[in-house]
């Protein structure tokens, strides 16, 4: 008997929290509300994978721009693993990106594969995790990026990110019980940060600076607005060596690590100002 075939088609929204779901029980911990934001960065961005109308895989293929796209949520339902259908489910995936230069987030399980699939290693990301700490004496020289012209905000993100992103940035700044905090300085914006509640816990991201101090007073003041007894989670790129020291600087504890890929030469994302990249799924 002939097994059934996947059948693979874009997620409507509705379906695109199954995709967190799935995602928080892999031990990502996604966003509370994580869903707004992907969903508008782009619409269609998101594929499942079914066999008899049941979710058996899922995918996101996210296009950013003309020229960019990134991968994640890349999940095989755990019962129904071995069977090809990741396999089928990421064909349509990449197909989906061809053309443009592609980046993703792996895990360690996962990067000899990415390689087999032409991705090119361009820096590890470390997760780290520290208690909350609650004190907001640091919020001095800090302004809500929320009283910011959102242009002002989208042109410095331009610089850390490979295309722009404005339909993505925009609900992802303003999320619900999130705190979005900029640093102006010699009246222009100098650094800004996220800090959004998660399935467990609180996650800082992005945490972009022109240095290591606005860096750490952009970190203090969003950390000082997590409960003492939540966690509280930066992703850091390995490669600046001022990210690591922040981490290190504050007690943060490293968990797990991820591997920043892409198809071709890695753009220039001011990599040396990310102290905390925005997602692993979204990039």
């Amino acid at each position: 008997m002939t097994a059934p075939k996947l059948a693979i088609r874009p997620m409507t929204a509705g379906e695109v929290p199954l995709a967190l779901d799935w995602a928080a029980a892999e031990g990502w911990n996604p966003g509370l509300s994580d869903a707004i934001p992907f969903i508008a960065a782009d619409p269609g961005g998101f594929l499942i994978g079914l066999i008899d109308d049941r979710p058996v895989a899922v995918i996101s293929a996210i296009r950013y721009g003309a020229g960019f796209g990134f991968i994640g949520f890349y999940i095989v339902r755990p019962d129904l693993r071995g069977h090809g259908h990741g396999w089928a489910i990421w064909q349509q995936a990449m197909a989906r990106l061809q053309g443009r230069l592609i980046g993703l987030d792996g895990v360690i399980a996962q990067q000899d594969s990415y390689r087999r699939s032409g991705f090119i290693l361009a820096h590890r990301n470390i997760r780290h995790e520290g208690p909350g700490i609650v004190d907001t004496s640091g919020d001095a020289g800090l302004m809500p990026l929320a009283d910011m012209p959102f242009d002002v905000v989208e042109r410095y993100d331009r610089g850390h990110f490979a295309a722009p992103r404005p339909g993505f940035l925009a609900p992802w700044i303003a999320q619900p019980g999130s705190v979005a905090l900029g640093a102006v300085e010699d009246g222009r914006l100098q650094g800004y940060g996220v800090l959004r509640p998660c399935r467990t816990g609180y996650k800082i991201g992005p945490l972009f600076a022109d240095s290591s101090a606005i860096a750490d007073r952009l970190f203090t003041a969003l950390r000082g607005r997590v409960p003492a007894d939540a966690a509280v989670f930066l992703d850091t790129p390995a490669c600046n060596p001022g990210a690591m020291a922040l981490a290190a600087g504050h007690g943060l504890t490293p968990m797990f690590e991820t591997a920043r890929m892409y198809t071709g030469a890695a753009p220039d994302i001011g990599i040396d100002r990310t102290y905390g990249i925005t997602s692993f799924e979204l990039g």
